[in-house]
């Protein structure tokens, strides 16, 4: 058995049946990480893959040996025992933390709230993954994918998505602002969702934009990330309102017989006028609008909701008014420490200056906008919308850093960073391989707020329809 190609929830069956103890799950996946993933370096080179930051050996095998204690006592949960990966934005208690950056070297004295769950739950740590320097970007070009190494991973979850696809981990977490959970999971042939906002706790992670930010579980399949968010649910004490429900159903998702698309009113993006598909993406889209029908999903037509569907300016002001807002006693001392297109999005928050009057009415906008999604998506009667997750496939490695937002960059969020606005719930999964690229795709699922176990239940359906792509030659 390969325990390294192995799902989330495969990797707990056989822990649970003790056919294989967490120690041994543990040592296959930090000996494949030493077999594939390179020197672990800041800046990368162009024949690693390098989606680790940090491995803690040591604390990953204490970790496996306390997972096998409550397995055979009869305690472990259904993640007991399996792997996982950690963004280098959640705070471990011990563990350095440094968002990929030269400009910060945190020692947390406490875990993330998600951090904490995991380890609850009897989750492995394997260690930090790379990270697009502070979250503040799509590339990720520290980071080789392992679909071919001159490409780049995608990002800011970059790091998460490349160790998924080398299978060096079978569980990862990212953050999502403008698309770092999917636009990676896209680029990479790997899964995720991007729940409600609010759904997880950011408590312990770095912010990039504390009003965009969304944490969640990424894995290699839909099925793996549905039991992975049920053991990150919970409320962020620090928000008001009574904590969300914790989901239970999300463990049996998938396994009921059912056919959850059928007779489902689903409807292709009204925002994919005027964006440009790669060939290939187009192609991919199109399978999957094809898979939805054989499923029995109705793809109705419907007219646009009532409401800016090209975000503007707006969004990049907003995002850079709270960064500037954490970053800013770092500047004076560290200015130059920073990536360059870093620096140029902190620079260019601090030349904009957004007066207290102009972000109070861009939040205002942000409410009203999604109180139309919101209403257009209930008098429609839509279960989902469906929309390529990123307009094209990985790019070149080499330029993310160089200035702020290049050409690729505004592609990566094109379609993504709308429902970071909403912040409405999303399932990404893989829409197959490229004929001429030879590269991986991915297809959204967009829904209203809550609407994360539905979503889930139409995205396993289609992906046991559309199957999982892996990375050749590995």
């Amino acid at each position: 058995m390969d325990l390294t190609a192995s799902t989330v929830t495969e990797l707990s069956a056989s822990l649970h049946e003790r056919r294989v103890s967490a120690r041994e799950v543990a040592e296959a996946h930090l000996a494949r990480i030493a077999d594939v993933d390179g020197e672990h370096t800041f800046d990368g080179t162009p024949d690693a893959i390098n989606a680790w930051i940090r491995v803690y050996e040591e604390r990953a095998l204490a970790d496996a040996a306390r997972a096998d204690e409550r397995l055979a006592d009869g305690h472990g949960g259904p993640l007991c025992g399996v792997p996982y990966g950690l963004k280098d934005l959640y705070a471990v208690a011990g563990e350095p933390l440094t968002a990929s950056s030269r400009v910060v070297d945190l020692a947390p004295e406490a875990d993330s709230d998600v951090a904490r769950r995991m380890s609850d739950a009897g989750m492995v740590l394997l260690g930090h993954l790379h990270t697009h320097e502070f979250a503040a970007g799509g590339g990720t070009d520290q980071v080789g994918n392992p679909w071919a190494l001159d490409r780049g991973p995608g990002g800011s979850s970059g790091g998460s998505a490349a160790a998924l696809a080398a299978r060096t981990t079978p569980a990862a977490t990212g953050t999502d602002t403008a698309g770092s959970l999917r636009i990676p999971s896209a680029i990479c042939g790997t899964s995720t969702v991007k729940p409600t906002r609010g759904t997880v706790s950011l408590r312990g992670v770095l912010p990039l934009s504390h009003t965009l930010d969304h944490a969640g579980p990424m894995a290699r399949t839909l099925r793996d990330c549905a039991v992975l968010l049920h053991v990150m649910l919970g409320p962020d004490r620090r928000l008001p309102g009574p904590p969300r429900a914790t989901l239970p159903e999300l463990l049996e998702l998938g396994d009921d017989g059912t056919r959850p698309l059928a007779g489902r009113r689903l409807v292709v993006s009204p925002r994919l006028e005027g964006t440009t598909l790669d060939p290939d993406v187009a192609d991919g889209f199109d399978a999957a609008l094809d898979a939805v029908r054989r499923l029995g999903a109705t793809l109705i037509d419907a007219p646009a909701p009532d409401t800016e569907l090209d975000l503007g300016d707006v969004f990049l002001e907003v995002l850079a008014a709270d960064m500037l807002a954490w970053h800013r006693p770092l500047l004076a001392d560290s200015r130059d420490r920073y990536r360059p297109s870093i620096r140029e999005l902190l620079e260019y928050a601090e030349k904009r200056a957004m007066s207290a009057v102009e972000y109070a009415d861009a939040q205002w906008r942000r409410t009203e906008a999604t109180g139309a999604w919101s209403d257009w998506l209930a008098a429609e009667r839509i279960a989902a919308v469906l929309e390529p997750t990123v307009p094209i496939v990985a790019p070149k490695r080499g330029r993310g850093y160089d200035r702020f937002f290049t050409d690729e960059g505004l592609d990566y969020i094109a379609l993504t960073h709308m429902w970071d606005w909403t912040g409405f719930p999303v399932v990404s999964l893989p829409a197959g391989v490229g004929r001429r690229t030879g590269l991986p795709i991915g297809v959204s699922l967009i829904g209203a707020s809550g609407t994360e176990v539905a979503l889930l239940e139409m995205g396993i359906a289609l992906q046991d329809e559309l199957g999982v792509p892996e990375p050749p030659g590995l």
